[in-house]
């Protein structure tokens, strides 16, 4: 797992992934597509983070989280989706 501290904040219908690096906010966005299935839609990383693995660090705690509650991830996000496939071991989470 990465060295980023990320915090999962969590409502009825989705939620995000969010963490602070040097003072910028990245977060990850999803909803949820009933009890067993999670839509990745949005990244966002500001460019001041950009290059450090922030991104990757916040789809994999997804990738981790949807294994522990033995759900699946639909990535409708670009930078989502291309993670998960350059990650062939998170694959097992995909709808």
């Amino acid at each position: 797992m990465s060295e980023f501290t990320i915090a999962r904040e969590e409502t009825e219908t989705g939620g995000r992934y969010v963490t602070t690096v040097n003072g910028h906010e990245a977060e990850m966005t999803f909803s949820k597509a009933g009890e067993t299935r999670m839509i990745i839609d949005h990244t966002g990383v500001p460019r001041e983070l950009g290059g450090m693995g922030v991104g990757v660090a916040l789809v994999e705690r997804a990738v981790l989280d949807a294994r522990k509650a033995g759900i699946k991830i639909i990535p409708l996000c670009p930078f989502a989706k291309a993670q998960i496939e350059k990650h062939p071991e998170w694959q097992d989470v995909l709808q």
